[in-house]
């Protein structure tokens, strides 16, 4: 299987990269960006690996592996700065977004595979470039998986438990209105019923992670987990037997919403995401993830505006 990254000189596509070689299997693991040198250096450190036991193969690109990527892996973005809100980055990145869809689009019907996009703010990136690319919705996913880690780290605290041992959902936006599926939470996968007092610690842990993040004004992003994870994703969309994962996907009817890219559970499969799941929820959740279509349909209105 083929993965293409842009971005891959920053740190979270090198970080994918680096947990795709040692996958199982052996990927042929493209980098691309607009920093020659910091691909460079990347590639140095990663064909190592090899010496360690990696399989697969690592190599900078040019567009023309776009077209026959079976994965491409969209992490390009803005550097991170001071802020509350990922939403803030919404136009800038949208710049890059952009950019990378027109390269896409220039392959044309050449290019049949899945698009994973990391940059954020990612449910309204999604929402704009599946009405930009007109891409069969399962083939456009975005990454949101850190909230479910987060709040499975927080449910784990909130338990005394090793996060490994704890399932937990978010769906929603990858932001503010998220939606915490307290009511599925399982241990050692038995359900086990979480306190007022447990949810609201657990919350409040997955809740300010992002502030308090970027508060410490590192300059850099979530790299480490995310880069495990994505990979982890992207092996899943090379197997005939399909994973459940979080992910952003246009709906089309499901939870009542229609035309707005929210992460739900999804079947990911060779080709992109095999099924797209519908899960009951709760009038309260139901109505949170409404509100979180809405928020997202209306950071998109004028998105094309902002770019030009």
């Amino acid at each position: 299987m083929k993965v293409t990254i842009v971005g891959g000189g920053g740190g979270i596509g090198s970080s994918i990269a680096y947990n795709l070689l040692l996958a199982p299997g052996a990927l042929d693991v493209v980098l691309l960006d607009r920093r020659p040198n910091m691909v460079t250096s990347h590639l140095l450190d990663l064909l190592d690996l090899g010496g360690l036991g990696a399989t697969g193969t690592v190599r900078a690109g040019t567009d023309e592996d776009l077209a026959d990527a079976d994965v491409v892996v969209l992490s390009a973005a803005v550097g991170l700065r001071l802020n509350t809100s990922r939403m803030t980055y919404l136009a800038e990145n949208a710049r890059i977004v952009a950019d990378v869809a027109d390269r896409l689009a220039a392959a044309g019907p050449a290019w049949t595979g899945t698009l994973l996009v990391i940059t954020n703010p990612v449910d309204p990136l999604c929402t704009w470039l599946h009405r930009r690319l007109a891409l069969d919705r399962r083939r456009l996913l975005g990454y949101t998986v850190n909230d479910s880690l987060r709040l499975r780290t927080g449910l784990g605290r909130a338990l005394g438990v090793a996060a490994g041992r704890v399932d937990g959902w978010v769906l929603g936006e990858h932001g503010e209105h998220a939606v915490p599926l307290f009511d599925r939470v399982t241990l050692d996968g038995a359900a086990v019923q979480i306190s007022a007092e447990q949810a609201a610690a657990a919350e409040d842990y997955w809740r300010t992670w992002y502030v308090r993040h970027v508060a410490l004004d590192s300059g850099r992003t979530s790299t480490w987990a995310t880069g495990l994870a994505a990979a982890r994703m992207v092996a899943a969309l090379g197997t005939p037997a399909g994973e459940l994962w979080p992910a952003s996907i246009m709906l089309a009817g499901e939870y009542g919403i229609t035309g707005v890219s929210l992460s739900v559970p999804v079947t990911l499969a060779a080709g992109g995401a095999r099924e797209i799941h519908d899960w009951p929820l709760t009038d309260d959740q139901h109505k949170r993830l409404t509100e979180a279509a809405d928020y997202i349909r209306a950071a998109t209105t004028d998105l094309e505006s902002l770019i030009t």
